[in-house]
């Protein structure tokens, strides 16, 4: 390694280090004159030396002991040209996951000579598969980042290692425009692609794929041919390693460049397309491509880039193939679009438009839209409507993602299987009619149309029973949340907070106080890269608890259509802990023990199961501990989308019967939130559908005749 780089760190790569938050990093900073100065980075982003903190850290004996995911993060900094060797050790990190268990756990062992030797021979073939790598020359230079890698691919899995490089690309991106589709949402666009027969696609193209997570979601559902194309050779490269990863015998062709500009599909017709295309992306290429030819519905204008794309996944579709475009709001209305959107409804090409709920993917504050686009066939009868759904109504709330699929597919199917007789739901769904949309503004927005059109669909006595049952519900809501409320006895401690001794959850593991598992995601390999034995019994009539019916509180809601079919599946049992592994920022982990009636389902992804030995370990108690703040920040890691290490996690150790009294408050203040969430959704579920009938027509307010 080139001994005269220095290797550089930010503040939050220190309290990754040490297992802290940003803000302790902060405080030691200010506090201790010793605290190694920066060298680098600006007044308000600095960067330090790495040997300096760890020297700084290891003396105050604020250093953990490194995971090897950490091992990892340390040698690419340490490394002088860290960015681009991220990127060259993708091909690396793809030959690691072919191998079985015991191959995996030969390589961090082996000499430096024999180990670069392995990464060029064994990347000969996979670096022609990663876009942005014509051959990963790996010098001496990289044998400790490689080693580290192979180390976490051993220890921790290949889906880890690949977080940890993905991180680093991510830095060199700049981090705009670079989002990935929510898993929630990508699984939703890539189910409007099923036909009539239930069967999907076998070909998917994303011609603005980034990482792959649209893609991903369409070899889940069953496509077997995957092609991408992203600007970013970065997000490019990530997109084929992952699929590579998670669909091993999909046909598989991504590339890096401007599908725009330079089409790396120029001339392929395809049955499907999905595509999250960037945002408000000005210069894309306007000028150049005034006279393209896929321009059929008009000549996109420069203000108007998601048009452009909207008119390229048409341009790659057979006749009657299907496209679902995630898009913002204001590309259903802006003045300037409204000529190209007119001749979209007019020649059929647009099927439907729904509305999402803020908070459904970046940017968090805006209810995104998704377009559903057909390929119009010429010996087929222009549709006379185009579906409608308004699906925002969740708000900035906990977006239920269950109640948002059946909302958006079932208005679907019904209104693909029935276009003439489809009568849609009042202020949710409507087929609406093509003359009611080519108005001067051809304003494509659901709501302005839904919401208007269901006046004449309400009945004012059901509306008014609806509303007594609702009250109903609120005033039981709020009379738990009352007696909830009403113990206040919380004496404080002496005049400073107590101090107690922790252990980290890894040594809780190592002790055998508690055990850990978890469900790995479709298409996931297990850590050893080997299939494991399936549970008994079968899985035939058990559900799946999801991380979002542990946020909601909710009953299992999950299938085992979301369970991997080559790793083992964990089956929940009472006095389980529960705790939720990734989270949105500004939102909070959440912990808790099973519910009797959730014993025997299985455990679904991302969550993470702690079974304690109640002998030593109080399950509310380890409850409370795991989800509290300052824990889940010290132990956290990510920008948008916060990942939780469970190993460095903390419990205080404290003695049964004192565990068991903190065990009893977290367990109240989880009936308290619990209680407070029902209270919320009743009173919001009330005050809806009160707006809607006295703003429609259909009831009247208090005090006022019936006439």
């Amino acid at each position: 390694m080139n001994q005269q780089a220095s290797a550089l760190v930010t503040a939050a790569d220190i309290s990754r280090l040490a297992g802290v938050t940003r803000a302790t990093v902060s405080n030691w900073r200010r506090r201790h004159a010793d605290f190694p100065a920066p060298i680098g980075g600006t007044d308000t982003s600095p960067t330090y030396d790495v040997d300096a903190v760890r020297a700084w850290l290891s003396a105050r004996g604020q250093l953990p002991d490194d995971t090897p995911a950490d091992e990892l993060r340390t040698a690419l900094r340490t490394h002088p040209d860290d960015g681009e060797l991220a990127l060259h050790l993708l091909p690396a990190l793809l030959a690691a996951a072919q191998l079985g268990r015991k191959e995996r756990e030969a390589l961090p062992e082996l000499r430096d000579d024999a180990l670069v030797r392995w990464a060029r021979s064994a990347t000969a073939d996979e670096a022609d598969d990663v876009p942005g790598i014509e051959g990963a020359a790996y010098s001496a230079d990289a044998v400790g980042p490689l080693r580290a890698l192979v180390r976490c691919v051993a220890a921790d899995g290949v889906e880890a290692a690949m977080d940890v490089l993905a991180e680093r690309l991510l830095e060199d991106t700049g981090g705009t425009g670079t989002y990935r589709t929510p898993r929630p949402l990508a699984d939703l666009m890539a189910r409007l692609l099923i036909d009539s027969a239930g069967d999907f696609p076998t070909s998917v193209l994303d011609p603005a794929c980034g990482t792959g997570s649209l893609l991903a979601a369409a070899a889940s559902a069953g496509a077997t041919e995957l092609r991408g194309q992203d600007i970013l050779v970065t997000q490019a490269a990530q997109a084929a390693v992952r699929l590579r990863l998670s669909a091993p015998e999909a046909a598989i062709s991504v590339h890096a460049g401007d599908s725009l500009r330079s089409d790396a599909f120029k001339g392929l017709t395809t049955v499907a397309v999905l595509c999250n295309p960037p945002y408000g992306v000005r210069e894309w290429g306007h000028e150049d491509l005034a006279y393209d030819q896929r321009w059929a519905y008009g000549v996109p204008p420069k203000g108007e880039p998601e048009l452009a794309w909207v008119q390229h996944s048409l341009a790659h579709l057979a006749p009657g193939g299907r496209a679902v475009l995630l898009m913002p709001p204001a590309v259903a209305e802006r003045t300037a679009g409204r000529r190209i959107r007119a001749q979209l409804v007019r020649d059929g090409a647009l099927r439907a438009v729904v509305s999402l709920p803020q908070g459904a993917a970046t940017p968090l504050h805006i209810g995104l839209h998704l377009w559903v686009l057909e390929r119009p066939d010429p010996q087929a009868e222009t549709p006379g409507t185009v579906l409608l759904v308004d699906a925002s109504a969740s708000g900035n709330r906990d977006l239920d993602w269950p109640a948002i699929d059946d909302t958006v597919l079932s208005a679907w199917r019904h209104y693909r299987a029935d276009r003439d007789g489809f009568t849609g739901t009042p202020g949710i769904a409507g087929a609406v009619p093509i003359t009611d949309l080519l108005a001067e503004a051809v304003d494509l927005t659901p709501a302005r149309h839904i919401r208007t059109a269901s006046r004449q669909a309400l009945r004012p006595a059901l509306l008014a029973r609806q509303a007594s049952e609702l009250y109903g519900q609120l005033r039981q809501a709020a009379r738990d949340l009352t007696d909830l409320s009403a113990e206040g006895d919380w004496p404080p401690a002496d005049d400073r907070p107590r101090d107690w001794r922790t252990a980290t959850v890894a040594d809780l593991l190592r002790g055998g106080a508690l055990s850990l598992l978890r469900t790995a995601p479709p298409g996931r390999r297990t850590r050893s890269g080997e299939p494991l034995p399936q549970p008994e019994p079968e899985r035939g009539g058990r559900p799946t608890l999801t991380a979002t019916d542990v946020v909601q509180n909710r009953p299992a809601s999950g299938t085992t259509a979301e369970l991997p079919t080559d790793a083992p599946l964990p089956l929940i049992q009472g006095s389980d802990v529960l705790l939720t592994e990734t989270l949105r920022v500004g939102h909070r982990v959440v912990a808790r023990v099973v519910e009797s009636d959730e014993t025997g389902c299985f455990l679904g992804p991302h969550l993470l199961l702690f079974r304690p030995d109640q002998r030593r370990l109080d399950p509310w108690f380890l409850a409370g501990f795991l989800a509290a703040e300052q824990n889940v920040n010290a132990a956290a890691t990510g920008t948008s989308i916060v990942r939780v290490d469970p190993r460095r996690l903390r419990v205080p150790l404290l003695p049964l019967a004192a565990q068991q009294r903190y065990g009893a408050a977290f367990r109240r203040l989880h009936e308290l939130r619990t209680a407070a969430h029902r209270a919320d959704r009743a009173a919001e579920d009330v005050a809806r559908l009160l707006s809607t009938g006295l703003t429609g027509g259909a009831l009247l307010p208090h005090g006022h005749g019936s006439a």
